[in-house]
């Protein structure tokens, strides 16, 4: 089961991180990506929760992500958490945009 948020800024996903939590995610069940690696990274360790690494992705796509484009691999990351290839371009449109994704996977 997962739950997708879109949110503009690191206050907005602030808040549905700690309702997410409030739903009976935990923070280790909760991941966050932007289209800025350096954004993302730094909202990731900001907020306390995970980055998409290895153990959601696997070896080889994680080997992958080096050589994909920053939008191949956002998309490759969302596949990972067990969304749809559509939904994942969808959001990664978003990415673009400049809004933050929030995924809580069980």
């Amino acid at each position: 089961m997962n739950t997708v948020k879109v949110v503009e800024n690191g206050v907005q996903a602030k808040k549905c991180i700690e309702e997410m939590i409030m739903q009976g995610y935990t923070k280790d069940e909760i991941y966050l990506l932007a289209h800025d690696k350096d954004r993302s990274e730094d909202l990731t360790d900001g907020l306390d929760i995970n980055g998409i690494g290895v153990p959601e992705q696997g070896v080889l796509d994680s080997i992958a992500n080096v050589f994909r484009t920053r939008g191949d691999e956002l998309r490759s990351k969302l596949e990972s958490l067990g969304l749809s290839e559509e939904a994942a371009e969808r959001y990664e449109r978003d990415m673009d945009l400049g809004k933050v994704i929030v995924v809580a996977a069980k």
